[in-house]
């Protein structure tokens, strides 16, 4: 199994609050965490220590930052996610609902089958909300 589809949504939102909230010189407080996930601290490090179990974040004195392999996976899932919000799209969906729709799959679906998503949607460039989209590792934009 893949780490992403390992994650719970709640661990995603963690993961992405650290990743927004981190800085070079500081990583981010429980506190920070907590309440960009609208939550007590106490509930959000029951979300941030399975991403540490997993090596997606190191925690030093307090601060949580993402490690590379956090990075790569929060990467990963904003592509999931934006390409699953293309598929929707392009099945007429709007966009404020083709975001809904992509949380329902983005994080159960494999990376092997987003990439078939992507070249079936011939690589699109950015999401239906204009934020971009990588290209498939394995072949470029050429289709």
């Amino acid at each position: 199994m893949e780490t992403l589809q390992r994650l719970t949504r709640r661990q995603v939102e963690a993961l992405h609050a650290i990743g927004r909230g981190e800085t070079e010189a500081r990583g981010v407080s429980l506190n920070a965490i907590a309440a960009a996930l609208r939550v007590s601290a106490p509930s959000a490090l029951s979300h941030v220590t399975p991403l540490e179990n997993l090596g997606l974040v190191a925690r030093h004195r307090g601060k949580s930052r993402l490690t590379l392999k956090g990075r790569n996976t929060h990467f990963e899932y904003q592509r999931h996610h934006r390409i699953a919000e293309s598929l929707f799209s392009s099945l007429g969906l709007p966009p404020e609902e083709t975001c809904v729709a992509a949380r329902e799959i983005d994080l159960a679906i494999s990376h092997r089958t987003i990439e078939e998503v992507c070249r079936a949607r011939s690589h699109p460039a950015e999401c239906p909300h204009g934020e971009p989209i990588a290209p498939c590792r394995s072949a470029g934009r050429s289709g």
